[in-house]
């Protein structure tokens, strides 16, 4: 076995024709500033919220290679000086819970999750998961599980309002239930502590959010909602999950596919708040990159010096050059990227697994 010691370097400028593996579209949302306070109570009666366009309605986290989701699930978004407020509504006929204590696992139980990365580095990042019990989890991950990244679970959400209402009954298993809705505030020194902007936004900041909705069928026996089991094994069927934008595999930690928020202090939508193609195109090369780059350090204990290997069937979404240069150690590598489109933007990932960028 053949084990790189020095500093190698690749250079590329090409457009790959290669359809195998598509690029994800990343959803975006305009979330508008609101001048009133809100109450948190579940129910978001307020005009604000009224006025606040629903998400795109949410769909498998495998995307379109699963069917759509049996129940709807829309998310409304809305910020302050002091907060930024989620709303969602989870469609669902047969609403239980089981799960009371604070940080337990939660998605345990069917669950409404958000995750919020404030920096865009793909690390440091916060999530949020709760239960029709209104029963919080709430940690901060330090990276991605798939780069050693550890959930800090003892951390709490200083500040946190949570509240969740039940158009139903709930695990009253006899009759049919309409909704369960989540109303979330979370105080931006919390997502300040996570990032190395400064926050409360300004007009036309944005961050990288997603939500995921976990989902178990269930039997009612006796009275009680009871998971289904797999008839072979005896252990629970896995649990569906649903998300606003599609993941591509079943793990939400990989949080280049989440989506972006954009900040506005008018009312109109702005057309300029929407993701620029080419930064994400960007982002997502630069992270399939890494993960290939894991794969062959785990299998050969060495990093990968073929850059053409790792980029082989990698599809451009819209056939502009990309030109980026792989530098290789043993135990390290360094790649940077810059698209025709963003000229003044080199862009760099490592094997930490953060992505950052520079100006040229």
């Amino acid at each position: 076995m053949k084990i790189y010691s020095i500093t190698l370097c690749f250079f590329l400028t090409t457009t790959f024709a290669f359809a195998q593996y598509p690029l994800i579209e990343n959803r975006s949302y305009v979330a508008v500033q609101v001048q009133t306070s809100l109450k948190i109570d579940g129910k978001a009666d307020e005009e604000a919220w009224g006025n606040a366009p629903w998400t795109e309605a949410f769909v498998d986290i495998q995307g379109d290679r699963r069917p759509l989701p049996r129940w709807g699930t829309r998310v409304k978004m809305l910020w302050d000086t002091n907060y930024f407020y989620f709303y969602a509504q989870l469609e669902e006929p047969h609403i239980w819970a089981t799960l009371k204590q604070r940080d337990t696992v939660i998605f345990y139980d069917n669950d409404f999750e958000i995750f919020i990365d404030p920096d865009g580095d793909l690390h440091s990042y916060l999530e949020y998961e709760v239960n029709a019990n209104n029963t919080v989890w709430d940690l901060l991950l330090t990276k991605p599980y798939r780069d050693e990244g550890h959930a800090i679970n003892h951390w709490n959400m200083g500040g946190l309002q949570s509240a969740v209402h039940i158009n139903g009954t709930l695990n009253q298993s006899d009759d049919k239930d309409n909704y369960w809705s989540v109303e979330v505030a979370i105080p931006w020194e919390v997502i300040d502590e996570a990032a190395t902007q400064q926050f409360p936004p300004e007009h036309g900041d944005a961050l990288r959010v997603n939500f995921s909705r976990v989902q178990w069928e269930t039997d009612i026996i006796n009275g009680r909602y009871v998971k289904k089991k797999n008839p072979e094994t005896g252990k629970n069927l896995p649990e569906n999950n649903w998300v606003w934008s599609p993941q591509r595999v079943i793990n939400m930690h990989e949080p280049e596919f989440w989506g972006m928020v954009y900040f506005s202090t008018t009312k109109q939508q702005d057309p300029q708040l929407q993701i620029h193609p080419a930064r994400e195109e960007v982002r997502q090369l630069l992270s399939h990159i890494h993960r290939q780059q894991l794969l062959f350090y785990k299998e050969n204990g060495y990093f990968q010096q073929n850059g053409e290997a790792l980029l082989a069937y990698k599809a451009f979404s819209n056939g502009k050059p990309i030109t980026w240069k792989l530098q290789v150690s043993t135990h390290d590598y360094h790649a940077e990227m810059q698209h025709a489109d963003l000229s003044e933007e080199l862009w760099h990932m490592n094997r930490s697994g953060q992505i950052w960028k520079t100006k040229q």
